[in-house]
Parts: C-alpha cells; sequence; structure tokens
C-alpha cells in the first residue's frame, strides 16, 4: 500500500510540474499587448485542462517500456511521502479529502442556485435561437444553463439602456451562450475541487473569468458595436444601482472598458505566434510527464521490481 501511495504521489509531482511549467508559459504570453483575447481565452482553458488531465497518473504499464532521454528520479514529494508514517500519510488524505468535499459541495449548491433562479424566469423571446428570460432578481445580463443555456436580464433594463445598447449587451451574453462558457467554467470548477491547494489553479480562475468577459467585448467590438456595449456597461456599472452589473463582470470593468476605449485589432500574425508557441509548450508540458513514466516503468523492469 505504501508503495503504492508512493508511486501515485510520485507521478502527481510529476504532473503538477509540468501542468505549472505551461501555467507559466500561458502567464507569460497572455501578459503581452498583442494578441486578440480570444486566443487568450482559449490560452486558459488549455491550461485549465491541463491541470485537470494527469496523464502521469494512468497505470505506468500502458507506457512504452523503453525511453531513454528521461532519467526517472523521485522528487521531494515522493520522497517526503516514504519518510511518513503511517499515521501521517492518513492526516495528508484526510486534509486534502476535506476540502476536496468542501468544495465539491460548494459546487453542487452554485449549480443548485442556479438551476433554482432559470426554473423562476420565464422565456420573453429569442435572440439568435438563444431563449432570453426576465429575472425578479437583480443580478445583471448573464448566462445561465449548462447545456440549455439562455440570456437572463433583470427587470426594468430597459428603462435604463436604449436599444443600441440593449442589443450591444445581448451580443457579449449571446457570445457566451453558443460558447458554452458555463460549461469550460464548470469544467474548470471540478479542477479546483481536485487541486484547491494549488494557487495556479485559483489564479486561472481568474484569467479565465477576464478573458472571458474580454472575449465577448472583442466579438461585439467586430460588429463595430464597441461605443453603444460601452455606453451600457458605464450605465450597467452606475454606483446608485450597483446590482445590475454582475459581480464578475463588474470586477473587470476597468480593464474592459480600457479595452473597449482603445479597441485595437489583433493581427493574425500575433495570434499564430501565440497559438504556436503555447501550443509547443502544452506538446512538452504533455509529452514530458508521459515519457518520465515511462521511464520509471523501465527502470522498474530492469531492476525486477514489476512485472510485464
Amino acid at each position: 500500500m505504501t508503495e503504492q501511495i508512493v508511486r501515485i504521489a510520485h507521478s502527481l509531482e510529476i504532473h503538477l510540474f509540468y501542468a505549472s511549467v505551461v501555467w507559466l508559459a500561458a502567464w507569460l504570453l497572455t501578459s503581452m499587448q498583442r494578441g486578440s483575447a480570444t486566443t487568450k481565452y482559449w490560452i486558459w482553458v488549455a491550461t485549465s485542462v491541463n491541470f485537470l488531465v494527469p496523464l502521469s497518473v494512468i497505470p505506468d504499464r500502458f507506457w512504452p517500456s523503453r525511453v531513454s532521454w528521461f532519467t526517472p528520479q523521485l522528487g521531494p514529494i515522493a520522497r517526503y511521502t516514504i519518510a511518513l508514517s503511517a499515521t501521517a500519510t492518513a492526516v495528508v488524505c484526510v486534509v486534502w479529502s476535506v476540502g476536496a468535499v468542501l468544495m465539491f459541495t460548494r459546487l453542487c449548491l452554485r449549480i443548485h442556485n442556479d438551476r433554482r433562479d432559470a426554473q423562476s424566469a420565464e422565456t420573453s423571446f429569442l435572440t439568435h435561437g438563444v431563449p432570453v428570460r426576465f429575472a425578479a432578481d437583480r443580478r445583471g445580463p448573464a448566462v445561465n444553463g449548462l447545456l440549455r443555456p439562455f440570456i437572463s436580464l433583470p427587470h426594468g433594463i430597459e428603462r435604463f439602456l436604449t436599444e443600441p445598447e440593449l442589443n450591444a449587451v445581448l451580443l457579449h451574453e449571446l457570445r457566451h451562450a453558443k460558447r458554452r462558457d458555463n460549461l469550460i467554467r464548470l469544467l474548470h470548477e471540478v479542477s479546483l475541487c481536485a487541486l484547491w491547494f494549488h494557487p495556479f489553479v485559483w489564479i486561472t480562475r481568474s484569467r479565465l473569468a477576464l478573458y472571458r468577459e474580454l472575449s465577448c467585448d472583442e466579438s461585439v467590438l467586430q460588429r463595430e458595436r464597441g461605443d453603444d456595449l460601452l455606453s451600457a456597461l458605464a450605465k450597467l456599472a452606475n454606483p446608485e444601482d450597483p446590482l445590475l452589473l454582475q459581480a464578475t463582470a463588474s470586477s473587470f470593468l476597468s480593464r474592459r472598458l480600457a479595452c473597449l476605449t482603445v479597441a485595437q485589432r489583433a493581427s493574425a500574425v500575433a495570434n499564430t505566434m501565440l497559438t504556436l508557441v503555447f501550443g509547443a509548450v502544452l506538446l512538452a508540458g504533455t509529452v514530458g510527464p508521459i515519457a518520465q513514466a515511462a521511464a520509471s516503468y523501465a527502470c522498474a523492469l530492469t531492476h525486477g521490481r514489476v512485472s510485464r
């Protein structure tokens, strides 16, 4: 049992190391001024998924038996696990389990509340095939629902916004719905339940939220409705009625307003370079854990510790 725990700890250590390297590359690339917000959003989506899929944890026997360009070594976590007593190992497992259960419970409660809100609203009209509903609460424009997304607007929003401004807001929310951003968000929340102890996973959540909003603003700009959206955001963020703007969108308001004001178009060359560089790092971060797990298995075969 102890040997199996050590092997799992070693595999997870390898996975988190390479996933953290990919995360650093994502942070550096998306911090550059060049490149579209949409490209940067998908970079963070790939970074999030990379944390969730620990390929090195798949049983070693599925990997090739010999990889010459990696030398397996136990990392500090695995070495520390070997030194742990049975009691200490149990304590570590309990602490992780409590955190995972709390995070999962929090996620379930959020999903339950979203489903309850969805049932309380009635469809008023359709826009490009997506239902639009007016909610009784005064939370700002948002997209609810996972498999059947719909746009939720607060009652009375038409008194604050002109028709062009409301249309710009609908275009923004329509982008969220068509892209199934709620499902992508849920996927990251699942990884957060398992990796709640990793600070990079928490920061990824914030970066996903930021570029999720900026990329949808970008789609409105491409339709030359940026001025209307800019005016709508200024009205919805009015301090006299701050609940009209959704909390996650409001927290990035200054960044969104700045991007809408500048309205720079990202070049295809910049987007291609970002994609290629990040793709190369992601590929290395994917192959690395696999190769090191294979090398570990090959070493074990050499020393007769496992059977084919």
